[in-house]
């Protein structure tokens, strides 16, 4: 008689417990304007430039949503796919497309850690908006091997067409901050990247892919 092979042992998943939970961000932002007009400002360098029918990357949705919004405005036609790391921004986004299908067919929110963006699962941008870069990442992310400030910006603009913008906001509290500053961050992207300064609008920075 043939003794039946016995199936090797199968090591259990590590509890949840074991695992580090992502880092979110437990706080709402709705249009403040006076204290952070990089959206609006943004909207206004889209209809200034005429940037119509093109494809968006948006980091940080608010609460408020505005830019996809108005991207979404017949005027423009502009396709959105915007992150957020709040919990309650995103329920927002569940009522706006529930209330508002007309949005929801050039906007999209997506609620996750920018830090753990899959290059496979974006599509080729036109213009991305990376106005709070630095102002979130830690050791919070460490923990679960998220991607880091340079990594994001480098992942993005190679996903960035050619002729294509990326867009920086100066009035960040972590654009000029002593430690880990987006200025810096830039900094070294500028000399990995393909890319130029093309000035400022507003409250904005403005940089075009070259190739």
């Amino acid at each position: 008689m043939t003794t039946p092979s016995i199936p090797p042992a199968v090591t259990p998943p590590a509890s949840p417990e074991a695992q580090p939970a992502l880092h979110f961000w437990d706080a709402y932002w709705d249009l403040r304007v006076k204290e952070c007009p990089c959206d609006v400002h943004f909207i206004q360098w889209l209809d200034a430039n005429r940037i119509t029918d093109s494809t968006i990357y948006h980091f940080g949705t608010g609460g408020h949503h505005v830019v996809g919004i108005e991207c979404a405005d017949p005027k423009r036609r502009n396709a959105v796919l915007g992150i957020t790391a709040a919990p309650q921004e995103y329920e927002t986004f569940v009522k706006l497309a529930i209330e508002r299908p007309d949005v929801l067919r050039h906007y999209n929110a997506v609620f996750g850690d920018i830090y753990l963006l899959n290059e496979r699962l974006l599509p080729a941008f036109d213009v991305v908006t990376l106005f709070h870069l630095c102002e979130f990442r830690g050791e919070k992310n460490d923990a679960y091997g998220a991607l880091t400030d340079l990594d994001v910006a480098n992942l993005l603009t190679d996903k960035t067409r050619p002729g294509g913008h990326i867009l920086f906001y100066p009035g960040s509290f972590a654009f000029d901050r002593a430690d880990h500053s987006a200025k810096d961050v830039i900094a070294q992207w500028e000399r990995g990247r393909d890319v130029e300064r093309a000035g400022t609008f507003e409250t904005l920075l403005v940089y075009r892919k070259r190739s």
